[in-house]
């Protein structure tokens, strides 16, 4: 399923980078490099509202795409040093103490 979401996200991705650059800016748009303004009849009349609202359904998408990627934890989160790092230190036998020096015993009084 994790993989299937990241091909989708990708897919969504390269749509919505095709749609924004689609859409007619202010006369330096990629629609108008090829053939002026020929891309605004490929639609019909209305080619701007049907492009807005493309890129607003893809740019929903990517979000809710990129949350769900997000939350749901795919093979590469699964793994966790600190998780593994505990699990060394409970198998591992503790440590020795270390041993005391022996300190010689106090002369007896005279």
């Amino acid at each position: 399923m994790y993989l299937f979401l990241l091909i989708l996200h990708v897919v969504v991705s390269l749509l919505l980078i095709g749609a924004v650059l689609l859409q007619s800016g202010k006369g330096s748009s990629l629609s108008n490099i090829f053939g002026g303004g020929g891309m605004e009849t490929v639609f019909g009349a209305e080619t701007s509202a049907i492009l807005n609202r493309m890129t607003a359904i893809l740019a929903i998408l990517f979000i809710i795409n990129s949350i769900v990627l997000a939350t749901v934890p795919g093979r590469l989160t699964t793994r966790s040093i600190i998780k593994e790092e505990a699990m060394k230190e409970q198998a591992a036998p503790p440590p020795a103490a270390p041993a005391l020096p022996e300190v010689p015993a106090a002369p007896a009084a005279e």
